[in-house]
């Protein structure tokens, strides 16, 4: 009989380096949102993948970057108490950004925080935006900062180089039983990926306007006779004025985003939703414990 193997891998990085979407591509399936702007994953979303006889499980950590506000703070502590509980920690770099002041912050924190029996794998990611010549230059630099265990070049977005690195991973893991079960792709509670699913929606549409003052919570979960859903969200904005942009004009705005957020949804669970979403304006809300207990950080550690 085969010996099952099974262990925690951090995917670390700064902000937008590919972390989610490699995450997304590993499990096979949309577990941690993925858009353009920096910073938007906010809980530490474990996706769990099947390699043979191992069990991966990724903790996707929000973006190490310079805190300035205590959400910021919040999701930084997030991050590395990631990392520490990891046996493996993932670096991920962007090839065409190379090694930046923020990639330099990480590696030094590294250099402190890991632990002796932690393994460190080096993965540049968005290979095809620079030539082979640059990315051997880069890996040699990095390595020489680090002592990387393997150096994978990938792209996350087109899954090169991405079944290598799940291989890998998955023969350097510990020998163990699985602690999930075979069909579970990710330990958030349904109600937190449906919450993430309209957040993405949001983020995509109103970048450039509300890029990080608003949040989505799931209020209610009602399982319907037919087999169907009937799923209730909050969306807390800071301001009056931000209600009228999520809304947009004639509810036009937040008509698109129900309806891309709820055929996600239905895509996700296999059966119809019905989503009902509510805009509440909450001045304070990035100051009460409740919305960060939702997102999965925790309030105290944004001091």
């Amino acid at each position: 009989m085969t010996e099952t193997r099974c262990g925690f891998i951090a995917l670390i990085g700064e902000p937008n380096a590919g972390k989610s979407t490699l995450l997304n591509r590993m499990v096979g399936a949309k577990v941690s949102i993925v858009t353009h702007k920096v910073q938007t994953t906010r809980a530490r979303i474990r996706g769990v993948a099947l390699e043979g006889p191992a069990q991966l499980i990724f903790v996707d950590t929000p973006g190490l970057f310079a805190p300035r506000r205590r959400l910021d703070r919040a999701m930084v502590s997030a991050a590395w108490s990631g990392a520490a509980d990891a046996e493996i920690i993932v670096l991920m770099i962007e090839a065409h950004r190379g090694l930046t002041d923020g990639v330099q912050v990480i590696i030094d924190a590294l250099k402190e925080r890991m632990d002796p029996g932690q393994k460190l794998v080096l993965a540049i990611n968005k290979i095809d935006r620079v030539k082979a010549e640059i990315l051997l230059a880069l890996s040699e630099k990095l390595n020489a900062e680090l002592d990387f265990a393997a150096t994978f070049m990938i792209s996350a977005e087109r899954g090169h180089g991405v079944d290598d690195l799940r291989s890998y991973l998955a023969g350097e893991l510990p020998i163990g039983p699985w602690l999930y079960p075979e069909d579970q792709i990710a330990d958030l509670p349904m109600r937190m990926i449906a919450a993430e699913m309209t957040r993405e929606k949001l983020t995509l549409r109103l970048h450039e306007e509300l890029p990080y003052q608003l949040t989505v919570e799931t209020e209610s979960w009602e399982e319907k006779p037919d087999g169907s859903v009937r799923i209730g969200q909050l969306i807390y904005v800071m301001r009056d004025g931000h209600k009228g942009i999520v809304l947009g004009a004639k509810g036009a705005t937040i008509k698109a985003i129900s309806t891309a957020a709820r055929q996600e949804m239905a895509t996700f669970l296999g059966r119809p939703v019905h989503l009902f979403l509510q805009i509440k304006v909450r001045p304070n809300w990035l100051d009460e414990p409740e919305r960060y207990t939702e997102m999965g950080l925790d309030f105290n550690e944004g001091n």
